[in-house]
């Protein structure tokens, strides 16, 4: 009796091993990129971006920051690079487009 039972515990601990389950994945659709279309003034805007911010430093991706973040950003580096109100609006346009 004390085998058949020592048997049947290696056989459920050679089942039980030698069985492994993966853990189901469910497959999440990636989000689509959003495109935007440039108009005239997002490309100035895009232009006056590339311009004048690489001056200085590496241009950040749009989509690292919030809206609410960048704004502080570009009043400080608007004063900076000594933009005027038409060029940070502009700017700023762009960034926002992105986002």
């Amino acid at each position: 009796m004390k085998n058949i039972f020592i048997l049947a515990a290696l056989a459920l601990l050679a089942v039980s091993c030698g069985t492994q389950k993966t853990p189901a994945v469910a497959a999440t659709p990636a989000e689509p990129a959003k495109i935007v279309v440039l108009t005239p003034e997002l490309e100035a805007g895009r232009d006056l971006y590339e311009n004048n911010c690489a001056k200085c430093h590496k241009l950040k991706d749009p989509k690292k920051y919030t809206k609410e973040e960048w704004g502080p950003i570009l009043v400080r580096m608007g004063k900076k690079a000594k933009l005027d109100e038409t060029q940070m609006a502009s700017i700023t346009n762009y960034i926002d487009s992105q986002l």
